[in-house]
């Protein structure tokens, strides 16, 4: 992820604060504590949602959304903004992210984004490819290929594509086999023509949360287990009600077909939680790894769960 900051004056003017991390990390406790120092400074904060999973209303408690206390302690904005009816991408939410960000700088406020999901900061920073839209024909075809056959098909027609990706992740080879036959052009190529992203006029200073692994793994555990006691089952209950598709990001968010199967009976208390924090530690793992490889090197890699935001963050402050 490339992230160049313009040496203007008017980028300079544009403070931009980042907090990132995989779930469980303390993202959230610290980005309030920012928050809470900008204000003993003099300066207002605030904290803008970066989780594909926090931006739906229908899940507050099992995408670990900030508390009613905690959104007393400052303003947040784009948590809960979407209908679970309503698939939330990338380029959405980035849109409504720009827009946010740029009401903060025109009212003197410090925009802090906050979040794991690393597409949703790259198309943010980086903008999107102006890929058009694939022919349905050839939609057809790709997505009804067995993921081996695809596979093949792209070493051949895509090859820098193919030796990036693992034989197995099917969504992925599909898109970059139909953008090519689609279109004729690599989906690398197109991806050299991105367009929209802010993250050459603003001022950045981004850190990524990276502590002890077994300690986040921990505190995956425990937290999905507080979910289940605290309410998560009557959310679903509640999603389910919906009849809503099962292809919607919101009802293959992680611990909705965990406690689904509880509520259906397929599954006991304990395996439902069992479930959901196997799966909450799985997707954590997928965080540092992406973390790891896509961000900048600029962007200072925290690996202590206690850190100090007025010093990492020392030129928001300066008025």
């Amino acid at each position: 992820m490339s992230t160049k900051k313009s040496p203007s004056s008017t980028a300079d003017a544009r403070p931009l604060a980042l907090i990132a991390g995989p779930t469980a990390s303390g993202k959230s406790a610290n980005a309030l504590d920012l928050a809470q120092k900008l204000e003993k400074s003099g300066r207002t904060g605030v904290i803008i949602n970066a989780d594909s999973m926090q931006v739906y209303a229908d899940i507050p408690i099992l995408s670990a959304a900030p508390s009613e206390e905690e959104r007393e302690v400052c303003e947040h904005r784009l948590y809960g903004a979407w209908d679970g009816a309503d698939a939330c991408s990338a380029a959405d939410w980035a849109a409504r992210a720009k827009a946010e960000i740029e009401k903060c700088h025109a009212n003197d406020l410090v925009p802090i984004l906050v979040g794991g999901t690393g597409m949703y900061l790259k198309v943010l920073l980086e903008g999107i490819a102006p890929i058009p839209e694939i022919e349905p024909e050839v939609r057809e075809v790709v997505r009804a290929m067995e993921t081996q056959t695809a596979y093949a098909a792209l070493q051949i027609e895509d090859p820098v594509r193919a030796a990036e990706l693992e034989p197995g992740d099917s969504q992925r080879i599909a898109r970059a086999l139909e953008v090519k036959r689609s279109t004729g052009v690599t989906l690398g190529d197109w991806q050299q023509a991105k367009t929209g992203g802010i993250g050459d006029e603003v001022a950045l200073t981004a850190i990524v949360m990276m502590p002890e692994r077994q300690w986040v793994y921990d505190r995956c555990d425990a937290r999905f287990a507080a979910m289940v006691e605290g309410g998560a089952v009557e959310e679903v209950e509640a999603l389910l009600a919906r009849d809503l598709s099962p292809e919607l990001p919101v009802m293959r968010a992680i611990g909705v077909p965990e406690i689904a199967a509880l509520i259906r009976g397929e599954a006991t208390k304990d395996e439902a939680i069992e479930a959901g924090a196997q799966s909450t530690r799985q997707y954590a793992k997928r965080q540092f790894t992406w973390l790891r490889n896509q961000c900048p090197e600029d962007w200072k890699r925290i690996e202590s769960q206690n850190i100090d935001v007025e010093a990492l963050f020392a030129g928001l402050f300066q008025t």
